[in-house]
């Protein structure tokens, strides 16, 4: 990949500050970026980007015991917040370096991003993706412009081949998180929270390689301090604990989460010593609480966010009382797959006691089933499946095993159901 200038967003090389941008990045990750860099990038963000909305969550400001709100960047253009730092990286390149084009690795967020970007700005675009990318997000990508190469079978695959690409080609080449443009663009999401809910206190982020929570603390924190910025990771995926923990960057391997736009399994160089000194805390959260998180957006707020966007929301699901209000939660992104929406929500119901899987024994003789099916009519359960075992040599001669799929109102009511069932004289086997 060809070494290319760093510049500020608004197209100056750094160059003529005094000092590269790299070399300010290597002395003071923090200092090489100001609040002025991201208001420079909001203004070439206008007309671009929307200014996303802000929704109250009325159930959460109950959980929390102060108002919470949700920032809406899954409605933003493209679906994700990512347009912005993209927009903002491609815009600041010079005409020579626009003429070879830009590459970009992604399996969805990013590669929109760019693509959208860069027809914007009139610069060729190509994107690797993995080849399991999800198809409506290739789709997408390329109905925006990018010309898409499908190489990997992993995401740091497709990345290497996209670095392959950009030396064989000079292209340039996008880092999804660890640029200062990028950082910047990004930080601009700060800046409209704090001209929303200027009464803010807490300010709860997902957290992947870093951008978004290193640009929105850089803008927050310069403006107001005392506003804490609260980062989240997927506990599959957490590289910022360890890392944090050391000091430094520190690789993990065997990530494993439903949150791709979190899974990253190294901080960047940047964003690593921004979040250091600008981030208050980074907590993670399990796959049962993304998926709680995303159906109570879908169900509570009407929005469909995925399991990245929704991870600040798991956060507040999971300990609400130690948020300081009012709390804005950034829901990042809304690009999921039907497929994979359909079955993490089928995991947030089950994970939120709204189903409930039991077996019992019945009599065998006619009448049987439709009696137990009576109980659980009187007590509003929605049957979705019922499976029958006769020839379990468990099973007396005349027993049959009946298990049952329901779907139910919540934790409380599946002990009413199971007391029914005690009360009927059934015997559950769990």
């Amino acid at each position: 990949m060809a070494d290319h200038t760093p510049r500020t967003p608004h197209g100056t090389s750094a160059s003529a500050h005094g000092t590269s941008a790299s070399a300010r990045l290597a002395e003071n990750p923090v200092a090489a970026l100001t609040v002025d860099d991201v208001r420079e990038a909001h203004k070439m963000l206008s007309g671009v980007s929307r200014a996303t909305a802000m929704e109250g969550s009325r159930y959460l400001s109950g959980l929390v015991g102060a108002p919470v709100h949700l920032k809406c960047e899954n409605l933003q253009r493209t679906g994700s917040f990512k347009i912005r730092g993209a927009y903002v990286r491609i815009a600041g390149l010079s005409d020579q370096e626009r003429a070879a084009g830009v590459v970009a690795a992604s399996a969805g967020n990013h590669a929109q991003g760019v693509a959208l970007a860069a027809s914007l700005l009139g610069v060729r675009s190509t994107v690797f993706m993995p080849v399991g990318a999800p198809l409506p997000k290739v789709a997408a990508t390329r109905e925006y412009g990018a010309e898409v190469r499908l190489h990997g079978q992993v995401v740091d695959e497709t990345l290497a081949a996209a670095q392959e690409y950009a030396r064989e080609t000079g292209a340039v080449f996008i880092h999804p998180f660890d640029h200062p443009d990028i950082i910047a663009g990004q930080g601009t999401v700060g800046l409209e929270i704090l001209e929303q809910c200027p009464e803010v206190r807490t300010i709860v982020v997902g957290v992947g390689g870093g951008g978004l929570a290193a640009g929105v603390a850089l803008a927050v924190k310069a403006l107001r301090p005392d506003v804490k910025v609260v980062g989240v990771q997927a506990a599959g995926a957490a590289c910022y604990p360890p890392s944090l923990a050391a000091g430094r960057p520190v690789a993990i391997e065997g990530l494993s989460t439903m949150a791709d736009g979190i899974k990253v399994g190294r901080p960047g160089e940047v964003t690593f010593g921004m979040v250091e000194k600008l981030v208050d805390e980074v907590r993670t959260v399990t796959e049962g609480q993304l998926s709680s998180a995303l159906l109570l957006c879908l169900e509570r707020a009407k929005l469909v966010v995925e399991p990245a966007g929704a991870s600040p929301v798991a956060a507040l699901l999971a300990d609400p009382e130690s948020f300081q209000g009012p709390v804005v939660a950034v829901l990042s992104g809304g690009n999921v797959d039907p497929l994979l929406l359909q079955r993490i929500l089928r995991h947030g119901m089950a994970a939120g006691g709204r189903y409930l899987s039991l077996r019992l024994r019945l009599t065998d003789r006619p009448g049987a089933l439709a009696t137990l099916l009576g109980v659980l009519s009187q007590a509003d359960a929605n049957v979705l499946d019922v499976g029958h075992v006769r020839t379990d040599p468990r099973l007396g001669l005349t027993e049959v095993e009946v298990e049952l799929h329901l779907e139910t109102q919540g934790p409380a009511h599946c002990d009413e159901l199971r007391t029914a069932l005690h009360e009927a004289g059934y015997v559950i086997a769990e």
